[in-house]
C-alpha cells in the first residue's frame, strides 16, 4: 500500500485549480424582521466560513474562523443574532453557539446558545421572533431524537422524544405552533408531520404513510409569515412526485395546489403570505414560478437554462437565486437584473456544456449527463462520476470536479440511477432491499451505451464518486470487476455492517429502511450490499480517500476493507485527512483532486 502525501508542485495555477480557488458564495439568508441583515457562506479566506452582510451599509464581516470551516448557521428573525453549529473537526457532533450580528468574539469564545443542552448531532433549529425562544432538535445514539423548547434565562424543556429519527420543521410567526417531521412508523425515507404547542401537546397530525399500499412522505416547507396565520406549507407525494399543499393546522383544511408541473416541486412563502415562490426540478434542470394564492395563477420567473440551487423572495417582491450551468460558474442573481453578491478576486473559468443522454435500463429510462473535451474525437478515457445521496441527483450545474477531468482530456458521465430525485417517487423509492445492486444495474446500462456509442474507450474506464457514490464505486469494482479499469472512492461505505454500527443514529434509521432491518435481522441483505463481500474479486487499482472524523462513513469500516486489499496484495492507495465527511478547506480539496489525477496518470498512462 502507498500512503499519499499530496505535495503541491510550485507551478502556474491551472484552470482546474482556479475553479476551486475562485471565491464562492451561497444564497444569502435574510432576517424576517430586519431584511437588510443577511448571512451567507463563502470560501474567501480559503476555508468555507459564515459571513454577516449589512445591506444598508454594504459591510461584510466574517463571523466564524475555524481550521476546518463552518457552514451551518442561522440568522434570528430579528436580525440580532447569528447561531452557528460548533462541532469538532467535521464530526457533526457539537453544540449551537451564537454571537451578535454586529460582531463579537469569534470562534471558540462565542457563547453557548442553549446552556443545559449537551453536545449532539443536530436535528433542526427554529428561532422565535421574540429573540428569546428557540426550538432545538438533537440526536444521539443513546436517546434517539429529542426536541427542546429553549427560552432565554430558563432551562431547556423536552417537548418531543422518540427513538426513531425526527427533526424540527418550523415555528409559526407568533411562536404558538411548532411543526416537526418524524418517522415514528419506522420508515426513514417517508416522514409524517406533527404540530405541537410549546408545552408539547399535539395540535394536529398529518401522516401519508398510513392507510394505503404506497409509502408516501411529507415535508415541512414553512408556516405562513403572517401574525396569527395557522397555515403550513407542506410538501407531499400523493401524485407520484413532490408537490406543495397548504394545510391549516387548526381547522384541518387542506388546499391542494395541483400545479400540473411534470417534475418535483417545492415552494416557500412570499413575505406577505399572498403567494408562493415555486421551484420546479425536472430532468436535471430547474425553473422558478410565482403562484398567487388569490387568483391561483402560476407565472414563470425568468431565469437562464440550468440549475437554480436556491431561491428566496424579498419583501419588495423581487427574487434572489443561486444559478449555474455545467458551462457557467454559479452566481447569486436577482430578478431586478442585478448580481446580488460578486466576490472580488480570482474568477472561476467556465467549462463545457453538458449533453443529455437517455438509456433504456432494467427499471426504465436512465438519464445521464455527459461532458467531453471540446473539439476532440472519441473514444475518450472516461470517468463515471457517481453522485452521492442516494436521494440526490446530478444536474446541469457547475461542478469543479468534472470540469477538472474534462480539462485533462477525459469524458465525464454522470448517471441519475434509480434512487435519484427529480424523476418521480417510484424512481427514488426503487432501492429497497437490493441496495447498491440496483444502482449498479443502471450504471452498467449507461456504461454499455458509452462504449458502443464510441464515446468511451473500454480499456480506460474509471469509476468514481463520493459518499454514496464512493460506496457504489467500491461495490462496482467487486460486483463488476471486468467493467472498470480504475476506481476512486471518496468517503465511502466499504464494510456495510461495521458502517451501520459506527455511523450516526439518523443514518442507522435510513439503513434499516433501505435494507428492511438491522444487520442482525437481515444479514443476507447487508452481505449482498456490502463492498467487503466482493473485495477479493476486485481487479482494478483502487484509490480511497477518507476523513478520520467522518460520522457518516466512519473510518473503521474503511480500514477493514483496506486490510483485505493489503492481505491480497491488491494495488491500492489510501489518503486519510483530518476532517469529517469531506473538507471545507480549499487547499485540502485541491490536494485530493490532484492526488486522484496523479493516481490515474500512474495507472492509466492518460
Amino acid at each position: 500500500m502507498t500512503e499519499s502525501n499530496g505535495s503541491t508542485p510550485n507551478t502556474t495555477v491551472p484552470d482546474w485549480e482556479k475553479r476551486f480557488r475562485a471565491p464562492r458564495v451561497s444564497l444569502p439568508d435574510w432576517a424576517e424582521d430586519a431584511p437588510d441583515r443577511s448571512l451567507f457562506v463563502s470560501n474567501a479566506t480559503g476555508t468555507y466560513e459564515l459571513y454577516a452582510w449589512d445591506r444598508a451599509t454594504g459591510e461584510q464581516r466574517q463571523v466564524t474562523n475555524r481550521p476546518n470551516g463552518t457552514t451551518d448557521g442561522v440568522l434570528s428573525p430579528d436580525g440580532e443574532w447569528i447561531w452557528w453549529f460548533d462541532d469538532k473537526d467535521g464530526d457533526e457532533f457539537g453544540v449551537w453557539r451564537r454571537q451578535p450580528f454586529g460582531g463579537g468574539t469569534e470562534g471558540a469564545g462565542d457563547a453557548l446558545a442553549t446552556p443545559g443542552l449537551d453536545a449532539s448531532y443536530p436535528a433542526g433549529l427554529a428561532l422565535g421572533r421574540d429573540g428569546r425562544t428557540a426550538i432545538v432538535g438533537r440526536s444521539t445514539d443513546e436517546e434517539g431524537t429529542t426536541i427542546h423548547l429553549a427560552v432565554a434565562d430558563a432551562s431547556p424543556v423536552v417537548i418531543y422524544r422518540h427513538r426513531e429519527s425526527a427533526g424540527v420543521g418550523d415555528l409559526s410567526h407568533d411562536g404558538s405552533l411548532i411543526a416537526i417531521e418524524h418517522t415514528e412508523h419506522g420508515d426513514a425515507m417517508h416522514s409524517a408531520l406533527r404540530v405541537l404547542r410549546p408545552d408539547g401537546t399535539t395540535v394536529a397530525d398529518l401522516d401519508d404513510t398510513k392507510g394505503g399500499a404506497e409509502e408516501l412522505g411529507l415535508e415541512v416547507l414553512g408556516f405562513a409569515p403572517v401574525e396569527g396565520d395557522t397555515r403550513l406549507l407542506v410538501g407531499h407525494q400523493r401524485r407520484g412526485r413532490w408537490e406543495p399543499l397548504v394545510w391549516d393546522v387548526v381547522s384541518g383544511e387542506e388546499t391542494d395546489l395541483a400545479l400540473e408541473l411534470p417534475g418535483d416541486v417545492s415552494a416557500e412563502w412570499y413575505p406577505d403570505g399572498s403567494g408562493l415562490l415555486v421551484a420546479h426540478s425536472f430532468e436535471a434542470r430547474s425553473e422558478l414560478f410565482r403562484y398567487d394564492l388569490g387568483d391561483r395563477e402560476l407565472v414563470k420567473v425568468e431565469t437562464l437554462t440550468g440549475t437554480v440551487s436556491g431561491a428566496t423572495a424579498r419583501p419588495d417582491g423581487s427574487v434572489e437565486y443561486l444559478w449555474s450551468s455545467a458551462a457557467q460558474p454559479s452566481s447569486v442573481r436577482s430578478t431586478t437584473g442585478a448580481v446580488v453578491l460578486d466576490p472580488p478576486g480570482l474568477k472561476s473559468p467556465g467549462s463545457v456544456p453538458v449533453e443529455d443522454v437517455w438509456v433504456e435500463g432494467p427499471g426504465g429510462r436512465i438519464h445521464a449527463l455527459v461532458q467531453k473535451p471540446a473539439g476532440a474525437e472519441g473514444p475518450f478515457p472516461t470517468v463515471f462520476d457517481i453522485h452521492g445521496g442516494p436521494t440526490w441527483h446530478d444536474s446541469d450545474a457547475f461542478a469543479a470536479g468534472p470540469a477538472a477531468w474534462v480539462d485533462h482530456g477525459y469524458a465525464v458521465v454522470r448517471v441519475n440511477y434509480r434512487g435519484s430525485t427529480g424523476y418521480g417517487r417510484e424512481w427514488t423509492d426503487a432501492l429497497k432491499h437490493r441496495v447498491g445492486l440496483i444502482e449498479l444495474e443502471d450504471i452498467a446500462a449507461v456504461r454499455e451505451w458509452a462504449v458502443t456509442s464510441g464515446l468511451a474507450d473500454p480499456d480506460r474506464l474509471i469509476l468514481t464518486g463520493g459518499s454514496w457514490g464512493g460506496y457504489l464505486t467500491l461495490l462496482g469494482l467487486g460486483v463488476q470487476p471486468d467493467a472498470w479499469t480504475l476506481g476512486l472512492a471518496a468517503v465511502p461505505v466499504a464494510d456495510y455492517v461495521t458502517a451501520y454500527h459506527d455511523e450516526m443514529e439518523a443514518l442507522k434509521a435510513m439503513d434499516r429502511t433501505l435494507l428492511g432491518g438491522t444487520p442482525e435481522e437481515v444479514p443476507e441483505r447487508f452481505e449482498a450490499s456490502s463492498p467487503l463481500t466482493y473485495v477479493d474479486a476486485v481487479k482494478a487499482p483502487v484509490y480511497i480517500s477518507a476523513g478520520v472524523n467522518d460520522p457518516r462513513c466512519p473510518i473503521r469500516q474503511i480500514d477493514n476493507y483496506v486490510k483485505r486489499l493489503e492481505t491480497r496484495g491488491a494495488v491500492h492507495e489510501v489518503y486519510r485527512y483530518d476532517a469529517g465527511h469531506g473538507s471545507l478547506v480549499v487547499d485540502e480539496r485541491i490536494k485530493q483532486v490532484r492526488l486522484e489525477l496523479e493516481f490515474v496518470e500512474r495507472h492509466l498512462g492518460a
